[in-house]
């Protein structure tokens, strides 16, 4: 009866969505309905909501009469893989989608109260008719409650790479992210539609904003770090399409934050702001349609079905078309808001946006072109890190100067001579650190070099907000923006020691035998069976020593029977310097053991960056809320 109540409740939410399009699309004609749009917006979210606890609770209780709990559970899992588990495949995470998306619609009916109701009522239609779209996909094309008859004695597990804590973590904050982005969406095509363009519709879409790039940056972190640890291939970033689908949007939400933000306090950059939405909403379409179409083989590809495909790519084109004509016809009746001179605050977030638009715009094409290739002539290409690294690095060394050089700069216009001199400090130690780099490590290649060189610059120009601050009365949104900028050179400082510091050693050992990496040397003194919940593995124990001090590592080459696959689980040792890296592999012919071993300076920076740029987001929308109550308050 659960699955029939969810499916039930999912058919409840698309009846309600379809209900909140037509309330909100008469009203807007000038039908007396304006006021039931709200009720059955929280409505569907809480349908929406029922479905998809009816799903947990299946994969909770491995019931494989459920077609999907079979193809992805098995009894023996640990509960929080089983939890996991309900959106660790295709229709789950769909289901898991809409579901945020009508969660955030119904938020967004309960508590906005900024916009003009007009404008509202067109936000919540937009909201409905994205929902309806995955609302039918998911009930005419993926099914989650399919039952099985019969029922297996047993059913056949989850990929066992997505058997992690961090897999548990990672999709939904990206899900997150990308509902955030699709109700900023909503909100341009609601201003789109009213016509009503100005820092009232900013001030309500930049907490949806904010949040959106918040959960990216925590998920694209997380995931960085799970590939990292699981994969066993020792790089936290490959360029994979899957990643850049995660990418592409995160990219295309930062220029939009940094544009509502200036729409909202200084009434610029308006139709510049609503191009965003609409870019950063496609990029987001995007990535589902990669990751969930099957149209790529991975880890995080669920979908091998080409009618399901078919479906997705016909959504895509729906909304991203419509946005687009909608922004074409409209955009010629947004009014200019304020302007600006070139050397001012406003015109280093312009150029950081541009900077950014072109990076999305290399990884975009490095993406979808090999896809296109084989689509048209049917030969398989491959774009890596090479072309990537080479496109996008400069682009984003500049991109970190013009974003520290902005916090230097005053709103609305500024000198050239008075920027240069606050730029004094952050210069001088780029200088030192240049000067450093070429005495103690000359042969290091040039963007490391140049990441490694700006990281420290910048880290002092993020702080300059501070400086001259009561800092116990400096806002939240402040010591937001502080901390997310610094986070980004902890960050550019991290990977500019690893590709610069880096130290691998692939061996072939026998027990006991030496090998050396960095400042440790390691002995294999033992590969031992053990068994986990699960899985059984071969575990080799590895002695380290550091100088006077000794420690052990314990990598393994686990197998899984449901279904059967082997994976490496990576051995990590952190130290204030960085991390020393271990995998085992196979036993050769003669007896000797494969290790890849890597010391990796300083590249736990990456992810402390990361989290860093995550926290100052937090605190922006902290304080960014709690601003708004108070005015709110003082209103009232």
């Amino acid at each position: 009866m659960i699955a029939e109540a969810g499916l039930a409740a999912l058919w409840i939410a698309a009846a309600l969505s379809l209900l909140q399009l037509s309330f909100a699309a008469t009203s807007l004609r000038g039908a007396p309905l304006g006021d039931a749009v709200r009720p059955v917006a929280v409505a569907q979210g809480i349908a929406a909501a029922l479905s998809f606890g009816c799903l947990t609770l299946l994969f909770l209780q491995t019931d494989l009469s459920v077609l999907l709990v079979a193809q992805n559970s098995h009894s023996a899992k640990p509960w929080l893989y089983k939890f996991a588990g309900t959106w660790g495949n295709h229709e789950g995470s769909m289901l898991l989608w809409v579901t945020v998306l009508a969660i955030a619609g119904g938020a967004v009916a309960m508590f906005e109260r900024r916009l003009a109701g007009s404008t509202l009522t067109a936000t919540l239609a937009a909201q409905a008719a994205i929902s309806l779209g995955f609302y039918a996909f998911l009930l005419f094309a993926s099914n989650p409650f399919e039952r099985l008859d019969p029922a297996p004695s047993q059913g056949m597990g989850l990929n066992p790479l997505l058997q992690d804590p961090g897999l548990a973590f990672h999709p939904p904050t990206l899900y997150l992210g990308y509902v955030g982005i699709s109700v900023a969406f909503s909100f341009a095509v609601g201003a789109l539609i009213t016509r009503d363009v100005g820092p009232a519709f900013a001030r309500a879409m930049r907490p949806w904003v904010l949040g959106a790039w918040t959960l990216l940056t925590i998920g694209i972190t997380a995931g960085s770090y799970w590939a990292y640890y699981e994969l066993g291939w020792g790089g936290w970033w490959f360029w994979d399409p899957v990643e850049n689908a995660s990418l592409m949007p995160w990219l295309a939400a930062t220029a939009l934050l940094h544009s509502v933000t200036v729409l909202a306090t200084r009434d610029g950059l308006r139709a510049w702001t609503l191009m965003l939405a609409v870019v950063a909403f496609s990029m987001s379409m995007i990535g589902t349609f990669l990751v969930r179409s099957g149209i790529l083989t991975s880890v995080h590809s669920f979908a091998v079905d080409p009618g399901r495909g078919a479906f997705i790519l016909a959504l895509l084109g729906l909304y991203i078309g419509g946005a687009l004509l909608l922004f074409a016809l409209r955009v010629s009746t947004v009014r200019e808001g304020t302007t600006f001179d070139p050397v001012s605050r406003e015109g280093a977030l312009v150029a950081n946006n541009l900077l950014l638009s072109a990076i999305l715009g290399i990884v975009f094409v490095g993406t979808l072109y090999p896809l296109g290739v084989e689509a048209v002539t049917g030969e398989k290409l491959s774009v890596g890190p090479p072309y990537f690294n080479t496109a996008t690095g400069p682009l984003a060394l500049l991109l970190v100067l013009i974003m520290g050089a902005g916090a230097l700069i005053r709103w609305r216009r500024d000198r050239v001579a008075a920027v240069t001199k606050r730029m004094a400090v952050p210069l001088g130690l780029s200088a030192l650190t240049f000067i450093a780099l070429l005495i103690f490590a000359p042969g290091i290649g040039i963007l490391p070099r140049l990441g490694l060189t700006l990281s420290t610059g910048i880290g002092a120009a993020s702080l300059a907000p501070l400086w001259g601050r009561n800092l116990r009365r400096t806002p939240l949104a402040i010591w937001g923006m502080v901390v997310a900028h610094f986070g980004v050179a902890v960050c550019l400082g991290g990977m500019g020691s690893d590709s610069a510091f880096t130290v691998e050693r692939l061996a072939a050992v026998r027990l006991g035998e030496p090998v050396d990496v960095g400042p440790f040397t390691l002995r294999l003194r033992s590969v031992e069976p053990i068994a986990g919940p699960n899985w059984t593995a071969l575990e080799g124990q590895v002695e380290v020593r550091e100088g006077s001090s000794r420690f052990v590592l314990r990598p393994q080459a686990r197998t899984f029977t449901a279904p059967p696959t082997d994976t490496s689980e990576a051995a990590i040792a952190t130290r204030a310097g960085g991390q020393l890296y271990a995998v085992l592999g196979r036993q050769n012919e003669d007896g000797r053991w494969q290790l890849r071993l890597w010391w990796k300076p300083l590249v736990t920076l990456i992810w402390l960056g990361g989290a860093l740029v995550a926290l100052g987001g937090l605190l922006a929308l902290i304080g960014r809320l709690r601003r708004e109550n108070r005015r709110r308050d003082y209103q009232s």
